[in-house]
């Protein structure tokens, strides 16, 4: 995708430059790659909740086994583009109307969040004459192997206690309209060690297998949930994900064979690297010796570096016209701060950053962007525009050619 090209069209229109560019070429093939590398049993299902736009679930239906999703909003979107891929829905906090969309739908698994949530599902089950399956979220007691953010082995809203794990059990396999097809452990995100992945299936087959000799069922899908990261700007960092498929291969080796399936449901290891957020800066200036870069958007667009508290790397695209009668401020040789356009001092999308020059007027281009940017971000606060939302390579009028 060549983004330069993109900005240097767009400099020229009337207002600054702002926008997420989506390579689905380089989407396509990455996640082609990551697929057949799984051994025997195991399937990628999409969390949508990294990246739902229309084009993005377009490209990635035909590649991944599936969609996993946290809201009937999810279901709707993957209706649109699909209407029969199979459908996983999660979340912590579904409501009684999401789950009867979910078994309209025709959703192929519920993973249940609590014992209250089990009866719920069978009552939308029991409503709608049908028997759905249903996998139980559980939050282990650990230890867990560390990453940037721990869904389990602590505190958190997500899963079941294993110490309610008896009675959960006992209301997934009697209460009418449920099936119970296995468990679903989804424990950390944005884990950049395979190594230490790969300790973490190990406690979750020992532990399974402990539950079925304790509580007498049968799993038929043991779900592992995400957690693959992203190493952002760290290359030496990146993810071993062929050294893990490896790896995995000969854990799976390792399972009942009554296990028939493997799921994996990653978001940002799939999607992070075709998107860039591209924006101009519209001033730069020195407050108390930092040199600030405001650009034209912000966290409001981009949300992703405030929510992890990182620095997000950035490439410069100079743009040497500048028809303006006023100086031209910038920056040589130096660090800068990059801020947007928001009234608060947490607008930051990256600190200290080196620059060779970096004047007003020329380009930022965010890479990485692809996953957690635009969808989890506070797009009105202020009210300020949207981005332009470009998808290179796919189809449509907002999709040319690669």
């Amino acid at each position: 995708m060549d983004v330069r090209a993109l900005v240097y069209e767009r400099i020229s229109g009337p207002e600054p430059v702002c926008l997420f560019a989506y390579d689905l070429v380089g989407l396509r093939r990455h996640v082609e790659r990551t697929v057949a590398a799984l051994p025997a049993r195991c399937s990628m299902y999409y969390a949508m909740k990294a990246n739902s736009a229309g084009p993005v679930l377009e490209c990635l239906a035909p590649l991944v086994a599936g969609f996993e999703v946290a809201s009937g909003g999810e279901i709707e979107k993957v209706r649109a583009v699909s209407a029969d891929a199979p459908i996983l829905f999660g979340g912590p906090a579904k409501t009684p109307s999401e789950l009867a969309l979910a078994l309209k739908s025709g959703v192929t698994r519920i993973h249940a969040e609590s014992v209250l949530e089990l009866y719920r599902i069978s009552a939308a089950a029991v409503d709608g004459g049908v028997v759905v399956e249903v996998a139980l979220r559980v939050n282990l007691a650990g230890p867990l192997p560390e990453a940037t953010l721990a869904m389990a082995g602590r505190p958190t809203q997500f899963g079941i206690s294993e110490d309610d794990l008896p009675t959960a059990i006992e209301a997934a396999t009697t209460l009418p309209g449920l099936r119970f097809a296995g468990f679903h452990l989804h424990s950390l995100s944005n884990n950049l060690s395979a190594t230490t992945h790969l300790a973490m299936l190990e406690v979750y087959r020992d532990t399974v297998l402990a539950w079925e000799r304790r509580f007498g069922v049968r799993v038929e899908v043991l779900d592992v949930g995400g957690g693959i990261g992203v190493d952002y700007g760290r290359p030496e960092s990146r993810f071993d994900w062929e050294g893990f498929c490896a790896g995995l291969a000969r854990w799976v080796a390792t399972l009942p064979s009554h296990w028939r399936e493997i799921q994996f449901e990653c978001g940002r290891y799939l999607t992070a690297w075709c998107g860039r957020y591209v924006a101009e800066v519209l001033d730069v200036k020195t407050n108390h010796g930092v040199s600030y870069a405001l650009v034209r958007g912000g966290t409001h667009h981009f949300r992703l570096p405030s929510s992890w508290a990182h620095s997000h790397p950035f490439t410069v695209v100079p743009v040497e016209r500048w028809e303006s009668a006023a100086p031209r401020p910038g920056i040589r040789d130096g660090v800068v701060t990059v801020t947007g356009e928001l009234c608060t001092p947490k607008d930051v999308l990256a600190r200290d950053a080196p620059v060779p020059l970096l004047r007003a007027g020329d380009v930022l281009v965010f890479e990485q962007a692809g996953a957690y940017g635009w969808d989890i971000s506070h797009h009105d606060f202020l009210s300020h525009p949207h981005p332009e939302q470009v998808f290179m390579g796919g189809r449509g009028p907002d999709s040319p050619g690669s």
